[in-house]
């Protein structure tokens, strides 16, 4: 009942729904309070309101923003209760007394500073947006002062409302001991530090303390640009769940030869932009950015098929190529959309395969193999488990736009699957690590999610209690307490590294300071590997794991596991690269012939049905190589999907931009010289 209220109120907890509930029931009580009058009474009611708002505005709640659309904003919810707070004087008998009139005329004046300070907070925010953000670009041809301290415009308005407080406190005791010393202190204390809050803020609307204006900041963008003279650029747009489709291309944009360049269109993504040494430059304006001279770029990686590549794909002087962000049977890696670009780039025949199957246009000479250079970093299987319990990894995928029951396992088989493997025996360790979207869409998957997180770490919990485990745990306790100091000593590098711990700076101020610094990007490389490292060694190699963060990366759970279940999706192609045995489930119930005819990356899998029943197959497996009966199609299965070893994904992805390069090249010089020819000659 409880989970049903917070899916219907649309709130995060259940912490969250019963804040929500006292906000609602508070400050009717506070009305009545008022009108009784109860001096106490009132003072709880008041109390109870605050602290519910702020936890709410702390939370993020949605139903903050639902209150803004019904015209009961933050606001209108304060001025009712200092509304509330003059009626409360008035029905305690001191309607005609000074006190009385202070309070009105101090709650006016409180009130009417609200409007200045919002007209301040709103126009500081826009000047001090620039109309790109840049990473590893130089743009010193431009000043940009710091940003103001992060307390003035951090939450603003609530820190302004806030400071009623100091009002509502003094009047109240006023009320109870009948001195109006208290209450005129409290009422001029909040009326000053509200006029003190606006002076604070003022200094920094001088124009020194401003960003230049668009225009000085776009010719700064061009200028660099004409110096840096990019060849190449990967071009990203999507929602802040995506980040991931770009994240994963930047070590291959590191590695690549010529000067690379990544252009993103949302200011989220840029936020979450991993860690590079590439340049960056995110233009959130389409006219800004097709204004931009890009025209030393000769060929446009695409990861994503969304409507904002239009704006790069009108541009005739480079090639456009789809890349994609995985490589999989799902029909998002065959888009009638990507009959747009000049090229379309696969892993392997596979690829090239689903185009002429699916018949949406993409043309078989169009079509390029050049393996996956990103999975570079996947090791493949070396015969036996690392450890003397396997691990195996349960990597679903989300549950997509609609309602296919083939799109994730997680829906129908996951709490199965989990179950099975934590009952296994012998025993398996577990790594649970969903897909980052899941439970945005659908409720049902959400909870489901839930449940598997609770299985995983219930049946950790028990196992850290297991006698059977207790001669390892002693053993490794010394080198799990230093990797745990470990990571803490190379998380707190990583945040000065990266910034994570200025939150004092501003976006542009962050576009100022982020210089490209190969030294920093080679010790942030050498550190996340030494974080990874230290992760998996701060738990024991049989305690299960939920990973739902960024960190560790998939592919580094690839790395520590086994085998692996999953589903359709660019997780399965990928994790074929390892060669480790895998299980893929039959969601929609296909059957296992016709599952493996239309779905090219399970002909090598353990095919699971709903009930994982099957996965004895994967375990026996993983417990004993000879029993494999699957490793040598696993090995065929690998060629065809990913391409040939040799020459490796890199030189196969530097060849075909090389050549594409020469293309865009050998188009572009055709061009200027038939326009040569067609120009009049002047007499």
């Amino acid at each position: 009942m409880i989970s049903t209220a917070i899916r219907l109120a649309r709130v995060g907890s259940g912490s969250e729904l019963a804040a929500a509930l006292l906000l609602g029931i508070s400050f009717p009580c506070v009305m009545l309070a008022a009108i009784i009058p109860n001096l106490w009474f009132f003072a709880a009611a008041a109390a109870v309101t605050y602290l519910a708002d702020t936890y709410l505005h702390q939370r993020g709640s949605y139903l903050v923003n639902r209150l803004a659309k019904v015209r009961a904003g933050l606001s209108i919810r304060f001025l009712i209760r200092q509304m509330l707070l003059v009626l409360l004087v008035a029905r305690s008998g001191l309607g005609e007394d000074r006190i009385f009139y202070v309070t009105v005329v101090m709650v006016l004046l409180f009130y009417g500073l609200q409007a200045p300070h919002g007209a301040i907070v709103t126009l500081l925010r826009l000047r001090r947006k620039l109309p790109v953000v840049t990473k590893n670009i130089d743009l010193a041809a431009i000043r940009i002062p710091d940003a103001p301290p992060r307390w003035l415009l951090d939450r603003p308005a609530e820190k302004m409302l806030h400071l009623d407080v100091f009002a509502m406190v003094g009047v109240i005791i006023t009320l109870q001991v009948r001195d109006n010393i208290y209450g005129f202190t409290g009422l001029g204390l909040s009326l000053v530090l509200a006029v003190g809050y606006i002076a604070a803020l003022l200094p920094y609307l001088r124009p020194s303390r401003l960003v230049p204006n668009a225009d000085k900041v776009l010719a700064a963008v061009d200028t660099w640009l004409a110096e840096y003279r990019p060849t190449v650029m990967l071009y990203f747009s999507g929602s802040k769940e995506s980040a991931y489709q770009v994240n994963m291309w930047l070590d291959t944009m590191d590695r690549m030869a010529g000067r690379p360049l990544i252009v993103l269109r949302e200011r989220v993504i840029a936020q979450q932009l991993n860690p590079t040494g590439v340049p960056v430059l995110c233009v959130p304006g389409g006219v800004h950015l097709m204004n931009l001279d890009l025209s030393t770029v000769r060929v446009a990686l695409y990861a994503a098929n969304v409507g904002k590549n239009i704006h790069m794909l009108r541009v005739p002087t480079m090639k456009h190529v789809f890349i994609g962000h995985g490589d999989s049977d799902k029909l998002a890696s065959v888009n009638p959309y990507s009959k747009a670009y000049d090229e379309v780039w696969t892993a392997g025949k596979a690829g090239r395969d689903r185009y002429a199957l699916a018949d949406v246009g993409v043309r078989d000479e169009d079509i390029v193999e050049v393996g996956r250079p990103q999975l570079a970093p996947i090791r493949t299987a070396g015969g036996a488990p690392g450890h003397p319990v396997p691990t195996v990894l349960y990597a679903p995928t989300w549950e997509g736009w609609d309602d296919n029951p083939g799109n994730t396992s997680l829906l129908t088989a996951g709490e199965n699957i989990v179950k099975r493997l934590l009952a296994a025996d012998p025993p398996v360790r577990v790594i649970y690590k969903p897909h980052p979207f899941t439970g945005t869409r659908s409720a049902k998957a959400k909870a489901v999610h839930g449940r598997v997180v609770a299985l995983v770490e219930k049946a950790a919990a028990g196992r850290a209690t297991d006698p059977r485990w207790a001669d390892e745990t002693a053993a490794l306790a010394a080198d799990r307490t230093a990797a745990q100091a470990e990571l803490a000593r190379i998380s707190a590098r990583l945040d000065a590294l990266t910034g994570a711990g200025e939150s004092g700076r501003d976006e542009a101020e962050q576009s100022r300071d982020a210089q490209a610094d190969p030294a920093r990007q080679e010790e942030l490389t050498r550190l996340r590997r030494e974080w990874n490292d230290a992760y998996w060694r701060s738990f024991g190699w049989w305690e299960h794991r939920v990973v739902s963060g960024a960190e560790p990366a998939l592919y580094d759970c690839f790395n520590e596991s086994d085998a692996m279940v999953s589903d359709i999706s660019s997780v399965v192609s990928d994790f074929i690269a390892s060669g480790k045995p895998y299980a893929v489930t039959d969601s929609a119930e296909l059957g296992e012939e016709e599952f493996k005819r239309q779905n090219t990356a399970v002909r090598a899998a353990v095919i699971l049905t709903n009930s994982a029943r099957e996965l004895d197959e994967l375990l026996a497996a993983v417990a004993d190589p000879a029993s494999d009966r699957l490793a040598e199609e696993r090995r065929e299965l690998k060629r065809y999907l990913l391409g040939p070893d040799e020459p490796t994904s890199m030189e196969q992805f530097e060849a075909a931009t090389e050549a594409l390069s020469a293309k865009s090249l050998a188009r572009n010089t055709g061009v200027e010289q038939r326009t040569a020819l067609d120009s009049p000659v002047g007499g």
